[in-house]
């Protein structure tokens, strides 16, 4: 139990931290977000209504002076669900807004980590079972060359291919001309606007995995219990993958929350580039108009979802593990 109430404290901690910096990050910005509302409004000559951007400053929630009060009536906002008002999409709320768009970019971005952790996992595995073979070494320098490669260089590649020159895919967008609903039809049509955006995040997504997993596993077959186990006549299949497979996995465990930080900035450039409607297209439209409130908004929910997955990982890394609960 001490364990889990450490990891829960952690937990609370990081996002109380994470909470107060998206509070105070645009308040040490240079200039007055209200100010740039307003003018945005009137026009770069129009002449400014001081009241029009303390009502816009209210809205914010930049009216209070006192920084301390100002961050009270923030966090009791956050606790009611209040996010504030989109200038972008006005008059809808921030929380309606990101409602629209999260799905999209939690399934996109959910069913991509998934997929490049078991492909990741079982190809690092591989790999070190068959290490210093032509596999080892293709997946090796293969895994290297396209790390480095950008995924919007890499969906550019795809989107042009795929979409222009063959036609197999649709190009932008989340769906095209069928009506939303629960039928297959519809979800036929999701998926295949869906491919492309998430084909262009699996190219470099399961790399850590791959690397990270053969490394470990590497490590592992060099251990004492695994030469014990083969001086014990153990076939070096039921070695590789009952003994030094799972042992290696721990970290790979733990990686796959923080790799999801990675993929879901990643992930902003390529639904701008394909259109998609989730929360890295609603970011670029966010960012281009200025738009205050709902920047915060997506940060927190974003460093929300990322601190969520590793406190979830953490757990069960405790119960996977249980040295991780004995040590100290």
């Amino acid at each position: 139990m001490r364990y889990y109430a450490r990891k829960t404290g952690y937990f609370l901690l990081t996002l109380w931290a994470a909470v107060t910096l998206n509070f105070l990050i645009p308040r040490l910005q240079p200039g007055d977000p209200a100010e740039v509302m307003v003018r945005q409004l009137t026009g770069r000559d129009g002449e400014i209504d001081p009241t029009q951007i303390e009502a816009v400053r209210a809205m914010l929630g930049y009216a209070d002076e006192n920084v301390f009060v100002a961050y009270w009536k923030y966090l009791q906002q956050l606790a009611q669900g209040d996010l504030g008002v989109s200038f972008t999409y006005y008059p809808f709320t921030v929380g309606e807004v990101i409602g629209q768009a999260l799905p999209w970019t939690l399934g996109l971005i959910g069913v991509t980590q998934i997929l490049a952790f078991l492909l990741g996992t079982f190809l690092g595995t591989y790999a070190a079972w068959r290490r210093n073979s032509r596999f080892d070494s293709f997946i090796s320098v293969g895994s290297t060359f396209l790390g480095n490669l950008q995924s919007f260089w890499i969906g550019m590649i795809i989107l042009f291919v795929l979409a222009y020159e063959l036609g197999w895919f649709p190009a932008v967008g989340g769906y095209g001309y069928t009506t939303p609903g629960w039928n297959w039809l519809f979800v036929a049509d999701v998926l295949s606007h869906a491919f492309l955006p998430a084909l262009t995040l699996m190219v470099t997504a399961p790399i850590g995995f791959i690397l990270g997993m053969r490394n470990t596993m590497v490590q592992e077959l060099g251990g004492d219990y695994i030469r014990l186990a083969q001086a014990a006549g153990l076939p070096d299949r039921k070695v590789a993958l009952g003994y030094a497979a799972r042992n290696a996995l721990l970290p790979t465990v733990t990686s796959f929350a923080l790799s999801l930080g990675v993929l879901m900035s990643g992930s902003i450039l390529v639904e701008q580039l394909f259109d998609y409607p989730g929360m890295g297209r609603l970011m670029g439209e966010a960012t281009s108009n200025r738009d205050f409130p709902l920047m915060q908004a997506i940060l927190l929910t974003t460093i929300t979802i990322v601190l969520t997955a590793s406190f979830v990982v953490d757990l069960l890394y405790g119960v996977i593990d249980p040295r991780a609960r004995k040590s100290r």
